[in-house]
């Protein structure tokens, strides 16, 4: 379920509605054209000039006046070509960086299941791989289409006004550009969205094997892996080759266009010198015009592969923001006071099998309930599921009597929180990435935060809350990272956490510190937590456990070992893995 690539319709509105966000789109698009066309026109006066010169020398006439003209010609045609190209330029880049922060905006807002579905690869490849071949792509390809396109249309209008003759050469050649254009057209596009995908099919199985390396090397599974990634890099090296095979069958065909135009032309020319309607110096005027355009056709050839490649780019990028997730009004929710239940819940993710099923549960305000059970047991989704992460296909889940699908997002933030053991640390400084939670939190709320979770490892910060850490700063263990993200639920200060297992990266050594950490954040709250330790479980108010997505069990710590059945198993279990 990889997100759609954009129709040709779609793209053309789209980038209507981001021009016309652009302030004085149309004046600055008018005032390029006009400058381009005026570029192009002077420019187009220099073989005619050339041609004058040539008439001159055969009568022996001056030329200074024609070579002074010539050359302020040139001037100005370079003048108002370039400052064409810089506002076009300017404008192109501006709609560009809009349509990048609409697609970034929009991949931030998206259901994380969306996500999940369509496969991270495959957006991370459209938000970096595609972005920067449109980007590539129209920073090479507008100045030459522009100048190209403006050349081709003066430079036939002036053939045209030296004599009505050489509309046959533009008759005998336009059915061959036309063959040429379509053939590469109606495979072209095929070919270049195809090579995308499979861009981004590599992309999956690369962030597949670095993301669950751990996984990999516990089930020898290095050879696997490494095949998967070799097949999907040999069909992108395939797939380029027939996209770039598209082009040298293309680049043939121009190279017999362009000699039947200059055979056309020359035919014309004698036949124009023989019966007198022109001069020597004209037909001169007119070849040197005809094998100027070899150079715009060229230069218009040669991007139209990147241009293909840039669309192929755009429409999947267009595919991800043409139809962005609606947002959801505020519900009118009563004043959070943090209770939570789940009603006959039931949801599958579409494999054929449900993930969890007819589960049922109840958390009061300020109580803590702890999920246990093998893996795949439905914890997590559970876990997901209240935190309205994914919808249930069947029953409801409510968090303060409404519905958590039903929630806007400024509800939703004010009720629920969830921390797993896979956390994130955001390059910047420490204050930077501790404010993404509350942005309004003063440097005391911030040291109080860190404190109560124990992150000891602040006094060693030589710039304190200053300090710059993630990828580009220091970084922080396992531990540290949690307790960041523990101090960021602090200052968030929900009625409800979720806790999918995020004291699981702590190892023995961090065990304990992160424990503390947990207990502080979940006081005064009500908690859901997944409990990998069965401590945590003992501490919790009420214990379910689940297998095979339903639960077999609940109650207290004490009514379930002294009832005998699946947790006392696994309460056994565990102490004895604790002693050995």
């Amino acid at each position: 379920m990889r997100f759609p690539t954009a129709s040709w319709r779609q793209v053309r509105e789209e980038i209507s509605r981001q021009l016309s966000d652009v302030p004085g789109s149309r004046l600055q698009a008018a005032v390029a054209l006009a400058l381009l066309t005026a570029g192009a026109s002077a420019n187009v006066a220099i073989p005619i000039l050339l041609g004058k010169i040539v008439d001159a020398v055969i009568t022996k006439s001056a030329i200074s006046t024609i070579g002074l003209s010539l050359i302020v010609v040139a001037v100005v045609s370079a003048v108002l070509s370039a400052a064409g190209f810089f506002l076009l330029s300017r404008l192109i880049e501006r709609v560009i960086s809009a349509l990048r922060e609409d697609m970034l905006s929009t991949a931030l807002r998206l259901p994380t299941h969306r996500v999940e579905e369509a496969g991270t690869g495959d957006l991370v490849s459209r938000s970096t791989d595609d972005v920067a071949e449109l980007s590539a792509a129209v920073t090479e390809t507008a100045p030459v289409l522009a100048k190209s396109a403006f050349a081709i249309t003066t430079t036939g209008v002036a053939l045209l006004s030296l004599n009505w003759q050489y509309i046959l050469v533009i008759v005998a050649v336009t059915p061959l550009y036309v063959v040429a254009a379509c053939r590469y057209l109606h495979r072209a596009p095929g070919r270049y969205a195809d090579e995308r995908a499979a861009m981004a099919e590599r992309a999956r199985r690369l962030l597949e094997a670095i993301r669950g390396r751990k996984t990999v090397r516990a089930f020898g599974l290095e050879g696997q892996m490494h095949a998967g990634i070799e097949r999907a890099s040999a069909q992108v090296v395939k797939d380029g080759y027939a996209a770039r095979k598209t082009m040298m069958v293309l680049q043939l065909w121009m190279t017999g266009i362009e000699l039947t135009m200059l055979c056309c032309g020359l035919g014309v020319s004698f036949w124009a010198v023989q019966t007198g309607a022109l001069t020597v110096g004209a037909v001169t005027s007119a070849m040197l015009l005809l094998i100027r355009l070899r150079g715009p056709l060229m230069g218009l050839m040669r991007v139209i592969d990147t241009v293909q490649s840039g669309y192929a780019s755009l429409s999947r990028i267009v595919g991800v923001v043409v139809d962005p997730p609606r947002a959801v009004p505020d519900y009118g929710a009563p004043a959070p006071y943090g209770e939570a239940e789940m009603r006959n819940v039931s949801f599958s993710y579409g494999n054929g099998g449900w993930a969890v099923r007819d589960i049922s549960l109840n958390i009061p305000a300020g109580h803590t309930v702890a999920l246990v059970g093998a893996s795949g047991a439905g914890k997590t989704t559970v876990a997901a599921l209240l935190a309205g992460l994914r919808v249930p296909e069947e029953g409801k889940v409510l968090v303060d009597g409404v519905e958590v699908a039903l929630l806007s997002d400024a509800e939703r933030v004010a009720r629920l929180a969830m921390i797993s053991q896979e956390v994130h640390v955001f390059s910047g400084t420490l204050r930077e990435d501790l404010s993404l939670a509350a942005p309004q939190a003063s440097d005391a709320q911030m040291l109080q935060a860190l404190d109560r979770v124990g992150a000891r490892w602040f006094a060693q910060l030589d710039e304190g809350l200053d300090t710059v850490i993630g990828s580009q700063g220091v970084q922080l263990d396992p531990v540290a990272s949690q307790q960041l993200a523990l101090a960021r639920i602090l200052l968030l200060d929900p009625k409800i956490v979720i806790m999918d297992e995020a004291t699981a990266e702590a190892g023995s050594v961090g065990a304990e510190a992160l424990e503390k950490a947990a207990i502080e954040v979940t006081r005064g709250r009500s908690a859901l937590v997944v409990a990998h330790r069965l401590d945590q479980a003992a501490r919790a108010d009420r214990i379910i456990v689940m297998d095979n997505g339903r639960v077999v069990e609940q109650g207290s710590h004490h009514d379930l070992l002294d009832y005998g059945g699946r947790y006392k198993h696994l309460w056994d279990a565990w102490q004895k893995g604790r002693q050995g």
